[in-house]
């Protein structure tokens, strides 16, 4: 009888990394779904990371006032 083919590591690698990424897919969706239940509204952000905001008065500090004519 003759030995099976041997799957190489290559392919087992690339199998992983699929299933590892399906897997944090459904964990954001998960999570997105019980944000959702609690009433927390989600900006889109899949990082999680929220952005630092700027202050009004330091967002129009180098900028000068544009006038319509």
């Amino acid at each position: 009888m003759a030995a099976k083919k041997q799957q190489t590591h290559a392919k087992r690698a690339r199998e992983l990394a699929v299933k590892e990424r399906r897997e944090r897919k459904k964990a954001k969706k998960a999570e997105r779904l019980a944000a959702a239940a609690e009433g927390v509204p989600m900006n889109g952000d899949d990082d999680g990371v929220d952005s630092p905001e700027m202050p009004e008065d330091e967002s129009a500090a180098g900028m000068a006032p544009v006038e319509a004519g």
